[in-house]
């Protein structure tokens, strides 16, 4: 039976909304505030809030925990908390064994010093002797990738060497528990993977690891428990597949969807503008976070505003690197040809792209409108028109059934196999 590596028990921290307070008030501000005061202490309690409030859960050693929510569900208020960065205001919690935090670019280093010197203060902070650190030192360096600025000070670095070597402090420095907030959302694609890897590996070294995150594949991958947070209270703690399931079903993540409302302004020209673009569900919900299982409609709507063209809708998928996975339009004879274009109005096209085809992690789309017939002529193409999150909930049954690690490839088909076995006579 594993040890207890962080105790939660009834935390609760509360923020009070208002103007920071005068120092340099007169004494006859000083004395109408005295005179005030009572009144004041009722307004007050009404301008306060808890953005954490009776929340309780125990983690064990080596245990990878995830904690998701919506945008100010709580989760970094709790991960400060866990950092020791802030107090909380009821509650209390116990953490057994060292604490490395990354809850943003630069935490913990200080500008004049250089590189080397904040790796050395960092590793002391957490009360690592000297021999530790220099035992880690080429590793950490050579992961953030910055050895010819090694010894200059980190006030001239960029946000992406900060964040190279900040992420590489926290991760290779040898704390029992590390915090990380939204650590993949930053930097480039080759960055991330990199980070992405490296949790593995720390998850892996029996090192109790708590990410929060809104990349769901990411934590999928990583976190075989995940936290879920809504308007400040713990929701759900269970296994990560069925609280990303409570998560997408709860509508926390319903921004699937880019409407123009006014069709002055409305990307198009005189012949046909563009009302909106979305992405639902097998169920017909807007959405913007799919179970990898499961196929995603398309919608795009347009109003028609002159005849006599044959138009034909399309988007390009791009993946979180940036590659172009595919372009879908129907290019068909049967679509082309027997289109109305008599007529004007309002039109949607719809397209479904079938589930077990898109691998996890984040897409964009770009989202085009075009008379093929007529030199295929644009009426509109909109870059980076909706992004959405594919997820394997890792429950076996999609191609990486039972697999845990890195598959490679812009897309995951689940292909169809035949096994025999071939019996070879000895003798």
């Amino acid at each position: 039976m594993r040890e207890i590596a962080i105790h939660i028990e009834n935390i609760g921290k509360q923020y009070r909304v208002g103007g920071v307070e005068r120092i340099d008030r007169t004494l006859r501000e000083t004395l109408t505030d005295a005179v005030k005061a009572p009144f004041r202490r009722l307004k007050d309690e009404r301008t306060t809030f808890w953005a954490l409030r009776d929340v309780s859960f125990e983690i064990q050693h080596g245990e990878v925990i995830g904690l998701i929510g919506h945008n100010g569900a709580g989760k970094s208020t709790l991960l400060k908390i866990l950092s020791r960065i802030t107090e909380p205001t009821q509650g209390k919690i116990t953490l057994y064994g060292r604490v490395g935090s990354l809850l943003e670019v630069g935490t913990g280093f200080h500008p004049e010093l250089t590189g080397r010197e904040n790796v050395y203060m960092n590793g002391a902070i957490l009360g690592m002797k000297r021999r530790e650190i220099e035992r880690q030192f080429d590793e950490i360096v050579a992961f953030a990738e910055i050895e010819k600025f090694i010894d200059t000070p980190v006030k001239f670095y960029s946000s992406g060497m900060y964040l190279r070597l900040a992420f590489s402090v926290a991760a290779h420095l040898e704390t029992e528990i590390l915090m990380v907030d939204e650590v993949l959302a930053v930097g480039d694609a080759n960055f991330q993977r990199k980070c992405l890897n490296k949790m593995q590996d720390v998850g892996q070294q029996g090192r109790t690891v708590v990410l929060v995150s809104h990349n769901m594949a990411a934590i999928a991958r990583l976190c075989s428990r995940t936290i879920l947070l809504s308007e400040g209270t713990l929701k759900a703690d269970d296994e990560t597949a069925k609280v990303i399931n409570i998560y997408m079903n709860e509508g926390l993540s319903t921004t699937g969807e880019r409407r123009w409302d006014d069709l002055a302004k409305a990307p198009g020209t005189e012949t046909v503008r563009l009302a909106a673009v979305r992405l639902c569900d097998e169920r017909g919900h807007i959405s913007d976070t799919f179970d990898i299982r499961r196929p995603i409609t398309f919608e795009i709507e347009y109003d028609v505003l002159q005849p006599g063209k044959r138009l034909v809708p399309a988007f390009i998928l791009y993946n979180q690197e940036g590659l172009s996975v595919f372009t879908g339009a129907d290019l068909t004879p049967e679509f082309i040809y027997e289109q109305d274009v008599d007529s004007t109005g309002k039109r949607i096209s719809r397209c479904v792209i079938p589930g077990n085809l898109l691998v996890e992690g984040s897409f964009s789309l770009q989202v085009a409108l075009s008379a093929v017939l007529e030199n295929n002529t644009a009426h509109f193409n909109v870059p980076d028109c909706l992004r959405f999150q594919v997820i394997d909930a890792m429950e076996g049954d999609s191609m990486r059934g039972v697999y845990g690690g890195t598959l490679l490839g812009v897309v995951r088909p689940k292909l169809e196999w035949q096994h025999e076995n071939m019996t070879t006579l000895v003798g």
